[in-house]
């Protein structure tokens, strides 16, 4: 993608095109939320975003320390994305909404949320069909040997290493579980996606219906979710 092309979908991501005015200087904004630390890649579509880091564990030392269910307590409307990798699935059920609402709480008017997690169903079924016990090793990370029994509560090693219960897992998604989510928290067009090894699924849901803009640089169908 051309720069000047990549410099105009940013900036309509920011400023919608019925603004008559438009800065040339304002970067649009991604709030990373629970990602640990600024030196876990995102995805690189953000590369000339401004990236602020929250988390609850101020050992990552993030931007801003917060517990992703009392995101409303942060000014609202400050935010063109919210990127979310592997951590909805470590609140209980219940409080999954108030973090999702936390988030249309920090979303500008056009802005969207990302967000993946492990999809459970895939890794049952590979459990069953395989017949795998629990403590078998399902694939290989950059953390080593992720076994069934982590990706359904948790990576045992780390809350043991930490003493942080908080990176236990709490619930759990599916694909289509993960879309009527989004869709129950008041998201108007989302989008889902499997990992080519079933083990993680991935959204991205918008405030509003997305750009043309928006729809270029998420390389999004021209129209539907």
């Amino acid at each position: 993608m051309e720069t000047r092309v990549l410099g105009q979908i940013l900036r309509d991501l920011v400023w919608p095109a019925t603004k008559s005015a438009r800065p040339e200087s304002i970067r649009p904004r991604v709030l990373n939320v629970g990602g640990s630390s600024k030196s876990i890649p995102i995805p690189s579509y953000y590369d000339n975003w401004e990236h602020l880091l929250l988390d609850i564990d101020r050992r990552c030392k993030p931007d801003i320390v917060c517990d992703a269910r009392n995101l409303e307590s942060l000014q609202a409307r400050q935010f063109d994305a919210v990127y979310c990798s592997h951590n909805l699935e470590h609140y209980y059920r219940h409080d999954v909404a108030k973090v999702l609402r936390g988030f249309r709480h920090v979303l500008k008017t056009h802005g969207f949320v990302e967000i993946k997690v492990p999809d459970l169903q895939s890794v049952i079924h590979r459990a069953v069909e395989s017949k795998m016990e629990l403590e078998d090793v399902l694939y290989e990370s950059p953390m080593g040997p992720i076994a069934i029994l982590d990706v359904i509560y948790g990576l045992g090693k780390e809350i043991e290493e930490s003493g942080q219960d908080y990176y236990a897992h709490r619930t759990g998604f599916s694909p289509k579980l993960l879309y009527r989510t989004l869709q129950r928290a008041g998201f108007a067009a989302i989008f889902t996606f499997v990992a080519l090894d079933g083990y993680e699924t991935r959204a991205l849901a918008f405030i509003s219906e997305p750009t043309a803009s928006q729809r270029q640089l998420l390389d999004l169908p021209a129209s539907g979710s």
